[in-house]
């Protein structure tokens, strides 16, 4: 498929109009002339006979592309992702089943057409699924006329697509907006009010350099306890440990039985040891 990809098609480059009058003056290729060069192709992995044919159907993806001239999105772009669905359906076209390629190639032009669309037309994507995808490019054919449907309509596009009303209006609602700037601009501001979404969605949040002082924060004091608790001796060490550090916390009677004192003597020794690690801190 790469080498098939690579082909040099020696075609004008810098205007559409021009490289649509070179495609137009290719000689199409008979029926017969069609399938050799389909079979040298197959058999043989002979790249001519591939360039031969697809240099024979570029006016056909440049007809398929102005179908789809409605979304506002480049002819150019739109031929040139349709050629790519044409080397495509060259690549897998088998002259032995007895239909012309242009029948097969059909869908796989469309196919290119229609995920490049899907990418570019909205800064949103308005259809992921199938029946999303299906409803995109068949919703503005399928409207009788100008304006929202009906629930009468609604119920009628969703019988003949085999999608349900619910997803006809989402799709309709979606192809109804419109993508909207951010923060606005100068010129939108005019009278004084604001109505761009940063007006109204602020960020509450600290921002990333807030978040990388918290952070930084947070571990010196980190270092700092423990710095200031290795300094004290290992029985305060470990009465701190049980009573503030693990997850299960020990209470005075359990660390006075462990050690064999009374639980206040524990509490001395706790409070001592924080005492000490306070300053440490203040320090």
């Amino acid at each position: 498929m790469n080498s098939l990809m690579n082909l040099q098609l020696a075609l004008p480059t810098g205007s559409l109009d021009s490289y649509i009058q070179s495609v137009n003056k290719i000689p199409l290729l008979s029926a017969e002339e069609e399938h050799e060069l389909a079979l040298r192709f197959r058999e043989s992995n002979d790249l001519e006979a591939a360039r031969q044919l697809v240099l024979s159907h570029l006016r056909f993806v440049v007809r398929v592309a102005r179908g789809y001239s409605g979304y506002g999105l480049s002819q150019a772009d739109l031929i040139q992702e349709g050629n790519i669905g044409l080397m495509k359906a060259v690549k897998r076209f088998d002259p032995k089943v007895g239909v012309r390629l242009v029948s097969f190639a059909v869908h796989w032009v469309r196919a290119e057409m229609h995920e490049f669309i899907l990418r570019n037309w909205r800064i949103v994507k308005v259809a992921t699924t199938k029946s999303q995808r299906k409803l995109f490019f068949n919703l503005r054919s399928a409207k009788k006329r100008l304006g929202w449907l009906n629930q009468a309509e609604v119920n009628a596009v969703a019988k003949d697509l085999g999608v349900s009303p619910a997803d006809v209006l989402k799709m309709e609602q979606r192809l109804s907006a419109h993508d909207a700037s951010f923060d606005g601009s100068s010129h939108d501001d005019q009278d004084g009010e604001a109505f761009y979404p940063a007006a109204y969605l602020e960020e509450h949040r600290p921002g990333p350099e807030q978040q990388t002082e918290s952070l930084q924060l947070e571990e010196l004091d980190q270092q700092r306890l423990y710095s200031a608790l290795h300094d004290l001796d290992e029985r305060s060490q470990d009465i701190i440990r049980q009573r503030w550090l693990n997850d299960k916390k020990s209470t005075l009677h359990d660390l006075a039985s462990s050690y064999g004192v009374s639980a206040e003597r524990v509490r001395q020794i706790e409070q001592s040891a924080m005492k000490k690690m306070k300053e440490a801190f203040a320090a």
